[in-house]
């Protein structure tokens, strides 16, 4: 045989010489639920390794990421019910512990890139990413309320918002609304392609922010999120969110929707993040805590995975461990 493909893949040195993927620490943002209080390091049940941090222990944490070379961070609020209502309110208040929290951040580590997460599940009474009325989520009047909490989050000193909500024109709303804010400068990382995923159960553990059973609308958010099914409509919406000033497109969740990743990837000239959420990461863990699967082996394999289908960034619970193995050099071809 004169075509032997084994030939470039003989040895460590050949192998690495032709590695066409590579993803390093700087490419990851690492997610961080936060509580109000002190002394708070309380571990999610359902997503092991994961905490809920008052700000006293979030500081030391965020310094020993940044040790690794993990600069980027988005942060999830865990709010009290009785901060929350039917309109949100909370979230753009200027005593919401989740706007003092990120200025304290930027104050000690001005070097970290902090994302936000813009929706109102978090602060809605209703459990809803949209205000519910009339047996709806009402789209169009969920954007000023979308508006008023992005410009809080800019003012905060957020880097980048994360409109998590799937609304129709929110992205155009949001860039309006922080451009006549003057905040010209903050990117907004959209949830392009986020889809209606069996996949977000820790999350919401985290966070409590399940949308509520009621009589007016169902506590799924099918109506918003997208159908598993497809695959064309998430170019529909990246296309919209591009138009509306995206600085980036994601895909959530990441593992199921490789393809969705590939596609809008090879579509977009701007960058495409990819959120391995958090019941891709439950499982993993699950399976390595039987021992099943490696975790060392298994979870770099995994994030290149995503990497590989056309994901600059990746936003992953693994970020942390990810950047702990690469500096210990056990991230190898």
């Amino acid at each position: 045989m004169r075509i032997r493909p084994r030939r470039n893949r003989k040895s460590k040195a050949t192998r690495a010489l032709l590695r066409e993927t590579y993803l390093m620490p700087e490419q990851l943002i690492y997610p961080l639920f936060l509580a109000d209080g002190k002394g708070i390091k309380q571990e999610v049940p359902s997503l092991p390794g994961n905490y809920r941090w008052s700000i006293d222990t979030l500081l030391p944490e965020i310094e020993s990421c940044l040790e690794l070379g993990l600069k980027s961070f988005i942060l999830f609020p865990a709010i009290a019910e009785e901060n929350k209502d039917k309109t949100a309110t909370h979230s753009y208040a200027e005593d919401n512990f989740y706007l003092e929290v990120t200025r304290k951040i930027k104050d000690t580590f001005p070097e970290t890139c902090l994302i936000s997460d813009v929706a109102m599940d978090p602060y809605s009474s209703d459990g809803h990413d949209g205000l519910v009325g009339n047996g709806k989520i009402l789209n169009d009047e969920t954007l000023p309320i979308l508006g008023k909490m992005s410009v809080a989050q800019a003012q905060a000193g957020f880097d980048i918002l994360g409109p998590s909500d799937m609304m129709d024109g929110r992205v155009g709303y949001i860039r309006d609304a922080l451009d006549l804010a003057g905040y010209t400068d903050t990117g907004i990382m959209s949830y392009t392609a986020k889809y209606a995923s069996a996949f977000y159960g820790p999350f919401r553990d985290a966070l409590d922010s399940a949308p509520k059973e009621n009589d007016d609308v169902p506590a799924d958010k099918k109506t918003y999120q997208m159908d598993p099914a497809n695959k064309k409509e998430a170019l529909r919406e990246a296309t919209l969110d591009y138009d509306e000033g995206a600085d980036f497109l994601m895909v959530k969740p990441a593992l199921n929707y490789l393809d969705i990743i590939h596609i809008i990837n090879e579509w977009s000239d701007i960058p495409v993040a990819a959120y391995h959420v958090s019941g891709e990461c439950a499982m993993l863990i699950a399976a390595c805590q039987n021992g099943w699967l490696d975790f060392n082996k298994a979870m770099p394999e995994t994030l290149l995975s995503i990497h590989r289908a056309g994901a600059q960034v990746i936003l992953t619970y693994f970020a942390k461990a990810y950047a702990q193995m690469w500096k210990d050099g056990k991230i190898t071809g």
